[in-house]
Parts: structure tokens; C-alpha cells; sequence
């Protein structure tokens, strides 16, 4: 029952408790502050005018004023409740008594506004693509700091995984930064026989050059070995200036390379770097921008990282230098290898192609190239504009299409995609060729904007429900008043209870279907990989293998050293045969698995888990007692709480169903890892063959019972998945009921009918 057809009959009943109305705005203002003299209808005459805009020209400011609109009524709604928190201890400091009952009010408030500082909700937006495509300009010329990640204009960058967020506490930029212990580092350089080329390359970069064939003894009776263990001697490291060039100075000795000036350059030693940017609360408030490792960077510490980050990531933009985006196929070489990260085993919903450096062309050999006129591309722009604009328009036409007739389903049913064609270095140096607008880089900070007011929205509306829940059961224990409310109350109590155990009943019921499906299609394709892994293993290894198979040995060598891992230097793809191994199971799955978990949690599947767990509540839409203001609160307060628990389930089904998915390929890496390990030992003559001849048995020996322990871990996984909903909605839900019953006050309560109607005006607004 909701509250627009609930309150009229209440209030025809209690007078006391009005619908809200515009006069309790009176004493609020937008600025979040209090004021004694406002007048409510221009308050709301001044948010439809913003909503109303229109204009084209006046957008951004209709954007920018919308977001502050929504902060203002998050402060509006904290200072309500603050004022509220201060009268209540007013009352029982006055009546010189703590009960349990103030204490549980008090707490509830405090721990609301802890809410969005100690679970800060942020989403992840991965940008990458090959090294040396623009990356890093890219995410300077958003940020508007043209120097504070370096580019590979400077020497070949490396395979760091670089994370960007907003400062929100000082006007400091910080770099925390992650280390490899020293033990980690002695290990990777112990071997000099051993040394693959990536482990050489480490090597000069941080001693110098001539040193890549010295002995680790040697290495350390270096120069440079002193200051390494003292950097090494702790697992983190923190970078702080307030100046940004300096900052950045600092920072890139961490995270570039130099070629031409080896030694003395620290990122072999670093895992990964969180930079931290101050005064950009509109672009990064809630958004963590990564710098994910070019395609074939990564090595076998990072691998891990690399992959769980793709896993974070909501958004991801593939950047790509403009003439390599429409002629060759790296971003969908990059895409298809990492659908499963973003896809099922991930949370993406986004995918934004990012063609860079526009603004790098030729315009007498672009007019040769398309066999057009200078008249027909100049118009009424300079020749070079004229053919950048061009261009521009036919690679968006480009990968449009080709994204349109891709062959993987998964891609174009799952994801939302857009091209942006940009221009870092002209948006940075106002060039002259191009309008600020037309480098594009503006569109891509508003979608980082649009993403943070949504989430502001999101925890404002999460603060006003919450906060209507306190107060609805404050209101509800002041009007219980004589003893035939409180009759009412405890069967309503009762009846809670049992409605409480009915929804869950029927939440396991409706949680059979999502489990019979899930189980079938993994039985089937268990069944498959029994029947198929052995000729798929060999198929995959033989397309994936270069033209030129000189090296390619070391590349397997690799990967049985990694655990079925590994990505070469320079190639589009890794080997990853435990992938390879679950591609059956993954196959028979995807589709009925992107049905149980949808990334956009509106969309009705039937069996989808979070729908199942909007469907949860435990207050009957028809009632048998007489309408009441006190049961209206009660009744509020119990749907507040719904609200709060569903939200916190939400948040905890996206991280599980990841562990659900991933957990075929972990179980096939853990049972094929002693297989891995003999076949890696291997030398010399014909150590080839002879890992393949392991490998092969292995998956042999092994596929009768690896896939469906595969399939029984996945089913397990999900299972815990149930069993943690349906115990924490009996757990939170039960403790609500029994709060909302049992706890009355001895001492007399505030009236906060002033307040209730003041965030019922704000929710109100807030839906607008």
C-alpha cells in the first residue's frame, strides 16, 4: 500500500497527522542551510525552472545546477535529522535518564551519517587499450592536468595499474603506492640463465644499463642496491604535494620507463598506484578512473590485479589511436578476450570506444585518401579542421558498424556503447583547429558527471528513506497512547511475524527455478567439456600460436610456470587455457546466468535474484484494523527498513554472482595446477612435446570429475548466495519487527511531525 492511497484515509481519521503540504518547507532554503523567512513556493517554482532548461546552450549549467540541487537536499535532510538527534538528547538529558530506547534512536541517526563516508559508493570506469595509444593524455586532458600521468611521448610507460580518485579531504594531490616485497624482487632476478627478455628489461630499468646479466650477488653490491631494499623495506609507499608538477615528478619515476636514461626508475618494483586528486568532486566524487596495462604488459605478479580490476569496472572505455581504430582489429581483439571479466563474471554496463590523437593529419594526404575536394571538407572551417571533422565522422560510422555486425551476441545484447572521437592535445592547448567541444573530451567528462550526480541521487534517496524510517517510529511510539493501541500493536506484531515467515517461505520457493536452470545448463555443459576439452585445448593453443612459432615454447613454458596463464609481450590476446578448458561450461551458461543476474536490476527476467528480492516484503497490501496514524508509522518505519536491507543485498548479489562465475575456471586452475607444475620442469631436447604430452594427460585423467566439481562449486556458490539472503532479510527484518513492538518510551518523546513532513517534501522534489 502505498503512501498516496494510505494517507487520506488516515488523516480522515487523525487529524493529527496531515499530509504533507508545502508549508513544511517553511525554514528550509537550497544553500542546506535553515532560514527563519523562505518562501516555500518559490523554493520549488526555483528547481522546475532547472528542470525545465531546455536550451541546448544552457545544458551544462542545467546539469551542474540539477547536481547541486541534489547535494542541497542531502544537507538539508542531515541537518534535519541533526537537529532532530540534538533535541532528543536535549529531553533525556533534562530528564536525567538513558534507556535503551534512546540509545537505538541515537545510533540509527549516527549511523546514518556514516553511511556514504565509511562505505564510500564508487564505481569503476577502465580505460584501456595497447601502451603508447593516448591513455594517459586522455585521462590529463579530463582531469585538466596536462602533466600529472605521464605519456609515452616520454619513453615507453609501463604495465602499472594506475588508479585515479578524488581527494575529498585536503587540497593535496597523493599517490599511495603498492610495492612487491623484497623477497619478490631477489627472486625475480636470482637466475641469470633463466632471464626471460620482460625480466631483463626490469632489470635496466632500475640499475642502469650493462647490468641485465649480473648476478644477483652483483646487483647487490650496486649502487642503486641500497636505496632499492630501503624503498622495499615497507609495502607502501605515499606521495604528497600540492603542487601538481612537482607531484607529477615525483610520481613518474613509480610509473614510467625511460629507454634512452635507464636506472633509477622504480616501477619493476611497484604493483600498483592510487593518485589521489583534489578540488574535482563533480567529475570523480564517486568515480575511480584505472588505468588498466596495455594489451601484453602485464606480468605474472599483476596478472591477478588485471583481471579483478576489469572485474570492478561498470564502464570501460577502449582507447585507440583513430587510424588504428578503423583499420586494424585490436579493440575487438581486446573486447572479445575480455568478455567474461566484463560481462557475466563482471558488472559492466558500459562500453565507450575512444578514438585519440584526431587531431594528428595530414590534410593534402586525407583529401588524396578519400578523393574529396578541399571545398567539399573546408566549408566554413580551416582545410584541417575540415578533414579532422571528416575523419571523425566516418571512424564513429566505422565502429558503429562494426560493432552492429559482430558475430558475438554477448557484445551487442549486453552492453551499452557510444564512440567518442577526441582530441587531448587540442582540448590542453586550446588549438586552435578545433573548438573546445569538437575535441570531444567535454562529452566524456559529463558522462563521468552524469555517473556522479546519479550516485549522489542514489545515496540522497537511501539517506531520506532511512531517515523517514527513524522518524516514523519515533512518531509511532509517541502515538501509542492508551491501552487499545497498544492491543492493536501486538496483533499487528503477531501478524508481522507470520508474514515475516510466509515471504521467506515463499523467497526459497521462488529461488527454485533460477537453481534448476543454473544447475541444467552446467550439467550440459560439463557434459560437453568431458566430450570436447582435449580437441578445444589443442585447437585454441595451435590458433593462438604466431605465424613465426620461433619463441612460442617459452611463451607455453610461461604460462605452465603462471598456472595456465600467460600474455606475451606484444600480443592481442594471452594464453589462458584455464579459460580455454571452461569455455563449454561458460558457453552453456552465459545466457540463462545473464537472465539470474542482470547488470541493470530493472529488467524482469522472471528469474532474476534481485527480482525475487524486490518482490520480498512482509506488508500486506489489504489490512483488517482500523486505519491509524500510529499504525501508518509503524507500517513506514517496517518499509523503510525493507528498503534499507534490499539495498544492502543489492550491493552484496553483484559481488557474489563474480565468485559464482569465476569459480568454474578456479576449480579447473587448482586441479590442472600439479599438472601445470610437472609439465613447467621440463628442458631441453623435446621438452616441448613433452610438456604437451603432460598437459594432455593430465586434462585426460582429470575431465571425468574436474567439470563437475566445477559444476557442484558454481551450485554450491549460488546456494550460499540464497542462504545469505534469506538470513539476513530473516535476521535485519525480524530484529525491525520486534524494535518496532517492543520498545516503548517512559519518557515523553518529541513531536516530529514538522520533520516527517519536511523530508516527505524532499523525497518529493528529490523524485522530480
Amino acid at each position: 500500500m502505498n503512501e498516496q492511497t494510505e494517507q487520506p484515509v488516515i488523516s480522515k481519521n487523525q487529524k493529527s497527522n496531515p499530509v504533507p503540504s508545502q508549508s513544511a518547507l517553511s525554514g528550509i532554503s537550497f544553500d542546506g542551510s535553515l532560514a527563519q523567512n523562505v518562501q516555500p513556493s518559490i523554493v520549488s517554482q526555483g528547481i522546475k525552472r532547472k528542470r525545465g532548461s531546455g536550451d541546448s546552450h544552457t545544458s551544462a549549467k542545467s546539469h551542474s545546477d540539477w547536481g547541486k540541487t541534489i547535494l542541497s537536499i542531502l544537507r538539508m535532510a542531515k541537518q534535519i535529522m541533526t537537529e532532530v538527534k540534538i533535541r532528543i538528547q536535549n529531553i533525556y538529558s533534562s530528564n536525567q535518564t538513558t534507556t535503551e530506547l534512546m540509545t537505538n534512536i541515537l545510533d540509527a541517526i549516527t549511523t546514518m551519517d556514516k553511511m556514504d563516508k565509511d562505505k564510500r559508493r564508487n564505481e569503476t570506469t577502465g580505460v584501456f587499450g595497447k601502451t603508447g595509444e593516448g591513455k594517459s593524455s586522455l585521462l590529463n586532458a579530463i582531469l585538466g592536468l596536462e602533466y600529472l600521468l605521464p605519456s609515452g611521448s616520454y619513453g615507453a610507460c609501463t604495465a602499472i595499474v594506475t588508479q585515479v580518485e578524488a581527494n575529498l579531504t585536503d587540497s593535496n594531490y597523493i599517490a599511495e603506492i603498492e610495492l612487491i616485497s623484497k623477497q619478490q624482487w631477489e627472486d625475480e632476478i636470482a637466475s641469470t640463465d633463466k632471464r626471460t627478455q620482460t625480466v631483463r628489461e626490469r632489470i635496466t630499468a632500475v640499475y642502469g644499463k650493462h647490468t641485465e646479466k649480473k648476478t644477483l650477488e652483483e646487483l647487490k653490491k650496486d649502487d642503486k642496491h641500497a636505496e632499492i631494499e630501503n624503498i622495499l623495506s615497507t609495502t607502501k609507499k605515499t606521495i604528497s604535494n600540492t603542487d601538481v608538477i612537482e607531484f607529477a615528478n615525483d610520481v613518474a619515476r613509480h610509473i614510467q620507463n625511460s629507454d634512452s636514461s635507464p636506472g633509477g626508475w622504480y616501477w619493476p618494483l611497484v604493483k600498483s598506484v592510487k593518485i589521489k586528486i583534489p578540488n574535482c568532486e563533480e567529475l570523480l566524487e564517486h568515480i575511480v578512473l584505472v588505468d588498466i596495462p596495455g594489451t601484453g604488459d602485464c606480468n605474472k605478479i599483476r596478472d591477478d590485479m588485471w583481471k579483478n580490476k576489469l572485474k570492478e569496472c561498470s564502464s570501460v572505455w577502449i582507447a585507440s589511436g583513430i587510424k588504428r581504430a578503423i583499420t586494424e582489429s585490436d579493440p575487438w581483439g581486446i573486447l572479445n578476450h575480455c568478455i567474461q571479466d566484463l560481462g557475466p563474471g563482471g558488472e559492466c554496463k558500459n562500453i565507450n570506444f575512444i578514438c585519440t590523437r584526431t587531431d594528428e593529419i595530414d590534410p593534402e594526404e586525407y583529401i588524396r585518401s578519400v578523393r574529396l575536394s578541399k571545398d567539399q571538407l573546408s566549408s566554413n572551417k580551416t582545410l584541417k579542421t575540415g578533414c579532422i571533422l571528416h575523419r571523425n565522422k566516418c571512424a564513429k560510422e566505422h565502429m558503429k558498424g562494426a560493432f552492429a555486425d559482430l558475430e558475438n551476441m554477448k557484445l551487442k545484447d549486453r552492453f551499452i556503447t557510444d564512440v567518442f572521437t577526441v582530441s587531448s592535445k587540442a582540448y590542453l592547448d586550446k588549438n586552435p583547429h578545433l573548438e573546445t567541444t569538437e575535441t570531444e573530451i567535454p562529452k566524456l567528462q559529463d558522462v563521468l558527471k552524469n555517473t556522479n550526480r546519479r550516485i549522489n541521487l542514489e545515496i540522497t534517496r537511501d539517506y531520506i528513506n532511512q531517515a523517514m524510517g527513524v522518524l516514523s517510529f519515533i512518531k509511532s511510539l509517541q502515538l501509542e497512547t492508551d491501552e487499545n493501541m497498544a492491543e492493536i500493536k501486538t496483533v499487528v506484531h503477531k501478524d508481522l511475524e507470520e508474514n515475516l515467515e510466509k515471504a521467506l517461505n515463499e523467497l526459497n520457493h521462488n529461488f527454485d527455478s533460477p537453481t534448476r536452470i543454473l544447475d541444467q545448463c552446467l550439467l550440459k555443459g560439463a557434459e560437453e567439456s568431458v566430450e570436447l576439452c582435449v580437441a578445444t585445448a589443442k585447437s585454441s593453443i595451435d590458433f593462438v600460436a604466431p605465424d613465426d612459432k620461433r619463441g612460442f615454447h617459452k611463451s607455453l613454458q610461461a604460462m605452465y610456470k603462471n598456472k595456465g596463464y600467460h600474455w606475451p609481450k606484444n600480443w592481442n590476446a594471452p594464453l589462458d587455457l584455464n579459460m580455454i578448458l571452461a569455455k563449454h561450461m561458460h558457453d552453456n551458461i552465459d545466457t540463462e546466468f545473464n537472465s539470474i543476474f542482470p547488470v541493470d536490476v530493472n529488467i524482469k527476467t522472471g528469474i532474476s535474484v534481485q527480482e525475487q528480492i524486490d518482490k520480498f516484503s512482509i506488508i500486506q497490501s489489504c489490512t483488517v484494523y482500523p486505519p491509524s496514524s500510529m499504525l501508518y508509522h509503524m507500517e513506514n518505519f517496517i518499509k523503510t527498513e525493507e528498503t534499507r536491507v534490499k539495498s544492502m543485498l543489492k550491493r552484496e548479489v553483484v559481488s557474489r554472482k563474480k565468485k559464482i562465475y569465476s569459480s568454474i575456471q578456479t576449480t579447473i586452475q587448482n586441479q590442472m595446477t600439479p599438472g601445470y607444475e610437472q609439465a613447467a620442469k621440463f628442458k631441453g631436447k623435446q621438452a616441448m612435446k613433452k610438456r604437451e604430452k603432460i598437459i594432455e594427460d593430465t586434462i585426460k585423467s582429470l575431465k571425468g570429475n574436474m567439470f563437475k566439481d566445477a559444476q557442484m562449486e558454481a551450485l554450491n556458490e549460488f546456494e550460499l548466495l540464497k542462504r545469505y539472503i534469506w538470513k539476513t532479510l530473516e535476521s535485519e527484518l525480524k530484529e525491525s519487527v520486534e524494535r518496532s513492538h517492543s520498545q516503548t518510551s517512559t519518557t515523553p518523546l518529541m513531536d516530529v511531525s514538522r520533520e516527517i513532513e519536511k523530508l516527505d517534501l524532499l523525497s518529493k522534489q528529490l523524485s522530480d
